[in-house]
């Protein structure tokens, strides 16, 4: 009963605006101090996670997208999406998909997408005669469409709590992650066609174009994926490799970010890390407690006594991610959450890798679900539009998305079959 009343005092102070690495922090020092545990074992747990060899790869990824999003990399990727799909029925929409999660794979941070695309999609889609409520929807539901796919930030962290292969799972995402982006593909070019949204004409030489103007950033994702997984190099060794080819492609090749920016940019992309990490050791501590408490065990428990059959166990376990991606951030929900089932889901038959993709689609989607979705925030300044707005024009987009999450928890396969 007090550990259930500090738990609810901690809800209570998160929902006040208190730092989340405030409130864990606080509650793991208490926890351990009258469970009269030193306290030394936090920081033991800090070393641990700090001499984790792959941890290296998060600053080194975060570095290079944001090195990608200050540049013009954004507008030569929606070029070579209009150029490739813009004569498709609903082309633009399509484009708008496709560029968004690509860009997040790359940069990994939520809501970054809708700042650093939305003012070139937005105008775009609404000269294209698309309606502005069905922009709004897309491009909102857009900002974390893309976590499933390497080298998202998202999939580093899940793989490090969940103590899982993180070239596993940047491979189980694929699938899952291209069914998101096809599902509303296909709902986007319906809506397109009924609403009788033009077309534009395909033009090879726009193509050879758009291909020359990209020819430096197009290797990016076969640099990172065809590395790892030809056993060439390591994830940490690909991070590396991401942030120095990054770095040369727009700095001195296209000269699109000047050395005088770098320092500006390196800062606003360490402060993201910087928050991440300072989440990660605080959780860290938690988790220890916890474990030690056998607060899984006794969720195992309670779980089994009330829940015998797996696909109902799904069924509760996506409510609360849900639940849990509406109202906290993914990289915090991440640390805090996943300790937690981890042995449930093992207690199920559930794979690993499996849960992780079902975790960060869950997640992916509740930062769009209302009433407290960070994407609807995030798009309401970036657009200058009502909350209440985006609310009504993200719903058909969010009933898409829940559907793709049926279809990701319920076949397995669909996240394990290119693991092999």
């Amino acid at each position: 009963m007090t550990f259930l009343l500090i738990v609810i005092i901690a809800v209570a102070l998160l929902l006040i605006g208190i730092p989340i690495f405030v409130v864990i922090t606080g509650l793991t020092l208490y926890l351990f101090f009258s469970s009269q545990i030193d306290i030394s074992a936090i920081i033991i747990e800090m070393h641990r996670m700090a001499t984790t060899p792959v941890l290296v790869a998060i600053p080194l990824f975060t570095f290079a997208g944001y090195l990608l999003s200050e540049s013009g990399a954004p507008k030569r990727l929606i070029r070579l999406s209009n150029a490739l799909l813009g004569w498709l029925p609903g082309g633009l929409s399509v484009i708008a998909l496709v560029t968004c999660a690509v860009f997040t794979a790359l940069t990994g941070a939520t809501g970054l997408t809708i700042i650093a695309l939305g003012g070139i999609l937005l105008p775009a889609m609404k000269r294209g005669r698309y309606s502005e409520n069905f922009s709004l929807g897309l491009l909102t539901t857009s900002g974390t469409l893309g976590l499933l796919f390497p080298p998202s930030l998202p999939l580093i962290i899940y793989a490090i709590v969940a103590k899982v292969r993180i070239d596993h799972l940047f491979i189980a995402g694929i699938l899952p992650g291209i069914l998101l982006v096809v599902l509303l593909s296909a709902f986007s070019v319906y809506r397109s066609v009924r609403t009788d949204v033009p077309k534009t004409i395909f033009q090879f030489n726009e193509v050879g174009i758009a291909i020359r103007e990209s020819l430096w950033e197009l290797p990016l994702p076969l640099v990172v994926l065809g590395g790892i997984y030809s056993g060439y190099f390591a994830v940490s060794e690909a991070a590396a490799i991401t942030a120095v080819y990054v770095l040369l492609a727009e700095v001195v090749v296209y000269r699109d970010i000047r050395l005088s920016q770098l320092p500006a940019i390196m800062k606003k992309s360490m402060v993201l890390v910087g928050g991440i990490l300072i989440i990660l050791g605080a959780a860290m501590g938690l988790t220890n407690y916890l474990i030690d408490a056998e607060i899984p065990m006794q969720l195992l428990d309670f779980f089994k006594a009330h829940i015998e059959n797996p696909l109902l166990f799904l069924v509760v376990l996506n409510i609360f991610l849900l639940a849990v991606g509406c109202t906290m951030g993914i990289f915090s929900a991440l640390v805090v959450v996943v300790p937690l089932f981890t042995p449930l889901a093992e207690a199920y038959g559930i794979d690993p890798i499996h849960l992780g993709i079902i975790f960060l689609a869950n997640l992916e989607i509740g930062a769009s679900i209302p009433p407290l979705g960070i994407n609807l925030f995030i798009a309401s300044m970036r657009f200058d539009k009502p909350v209440l707005q985006l609310y009504v024009a993200s719903l058909p987009f969010i009933a898409i998305l829940l559907l793709a999450l049926a279809i990701i928890t319920y076949l397995p396969w669909l996240s394990l079959a290119l693991i092999g």
